[in-house]
């Protein structure tokens, strides 16, 4: 949290649509904790129910609509991902003395991406989230639609990396640009967006920005440089950091090159729910892993900073140069619109069964319930096909 109280977010024009408040749908499975990458593995899956719990507690699931993703299958995930590697990733089991050697080292996972018990339900279930959250935004059932479980922003098309399996984010993206002409992508993340920006090197459908540590960081790309190829050339935008870059010193980088980056490329946008937790934790599952403070915002360590005002002048005015040359918001045409994607066929229902309560849309009110019961939770079945999520999107529409 920036010491000003202020978040790095750009402010929304007085009135007008933004000013409104938005419906945000949140999406949540409630098995994603079970699953383990292994012992003194930083990846811990557990942290995103750690995170629904604080959720729940802090009442914020009233102002959601809460929905419980339905699993991306093999063809989905297919239309970013090779379908070698899929077929491995659905036929990998946790017993790694079953697989083959080639294939381990072909698809790049081990050490860092091991192949524990359940993964690809575990990729299912993330990808389908992110999947189902750009439907809602693309049916305007949603304003927002947030997926914790979700943001795998290293995988490849062929192989996994960075503890990444699946790029949910791609997936995400490529049902966007159904019906969006153009999707801003931006990456806050300690680490570079290697992923995605690789997926999108090449188009200006897709801008990326990527603020992170550069230098003997893993994974080591994101050079103020890389900036694209081809149609897609500007597109990239990559703002490397060197440690101990202080809050007020990031959001005013932020703001700045976000700013002109809205002014050129002018996406779809939109603000968060208009709600600031208390910074006292209420108690929750987990509340002893928040000791000894139990708060929600943490204390930085002090560290020093090696982001000269010189350099970060320098950082900024080439981005600022870079953004120059693009043409102001990319026009690009539309091919015939893909069909919507087909819920999966209904079972006929029992009429001496109570039918389940339907989800609802936040309005500016608060829902009643409190419950985190997973058979409260809407299953987005009727947004996400087992076979026909983004099979019409063709990379044509590039």
């Amino acid at each position: 949290m920036a010491a000003s109280g202020e978040g790095a977010s750009l402010p929304s024009p007085a009135g007008g649509e933004d000013s409104r408040r938005r419906r945000v749908s949140y999406f949540y499975e409630p098995t994603i904790g079970d699953y383990y990458y292994g012992q003194g593995h930083p990846m811990k899956p557990h942290r995103i129910r750690m995170a629904h719990s604080l959720v729940i507690h802090y009442g914020l699931h009233r102002l959601l609509e809460l929905s419980r993703p339905f699993p991306a299958s093999e063809a989905d995930i297919s239309r970013f991902h090779s379908d070698e590697y899929v077929s491995f990733l659905a036929s990998a089991t946790g017993n790694p003395t079953i697989l083959d050697p080639r294939a381990v080292k072909r698809f790049n996972v081990g050490e860092d991406c091991p192949v524990f018990d359940g993964l690809f339900p575990f990729c299912q279930a993330s990808a389908g989230g992110s999947i189902g959250a750009a439907v809602k935004l693309n049916r305007g059932d949603a304003d927002i639609t947030v997926n914790w479980a979700g943001g795998l922003h290293h995988a490849k098309k062929g192989e996994a990396s960075g503890f990444c399996y699946v790029n949910d984010i791609v997936l995400a993206i490529l049902e966007l640009l159904k019906f969006h002409r153009r999707v801003l992508y931006v990456d806050i993340d300690v680490h570079h967006g290697d992923g995605v920006e690789e997926a999108f090197f090449t188009t200006n459908r897709v801008m990326t920005v990527s603020f992170h540590k550069y230098g003997d960081f893993f994974p080591g790309t994101g050079h103020i440089t890389d900036v694209g190829a081809g149609e897609g050339k500007h597109y990239a935008v990559n703002v490397p950091l060197s440690d101990g870059i202080d809050d007020d010193t990031f959001r005013d980088l932020f703001q700045c090159i976000i700013k002109r980056v809205m002014e050129v490329y002018q996406p779809e946008t939109a603000v968060a729910v208009g709600v600031e937790p208390d910074n006292k934790l209420p108690y929750n599952d987990y509340y002893e892993y928040f000791g000894p403070d139990y708060n929600l915002h943490i204390q930085p360590r002090i560290v020093e900073n090696l982001n000269t005002t010189k350099d970060l002048e320098n950082i900024k005015n080439m981005i600022l140069d870079h953004l120059s040359k693009l043409e102001h918001v990319p026009n690009a045409q539309f091919h015939e619109r893909p069909s919507d994607p087909e819920g999966p066929e209904e079972k006929e229902e029992d009429m001496d069964k109570r039918p389940a309560q339907r989800s609802r849309l936040w309005s500016g009110g608060a829902y009643d319930s409190d419950t985190e019961d997973p058979d409260n939770m809407k299953t987005e079945a009727n947004d996400l096909s087992a076979n026909s999520i983004m099979k019409d999107a063709s990379n044509d529409d590039l």
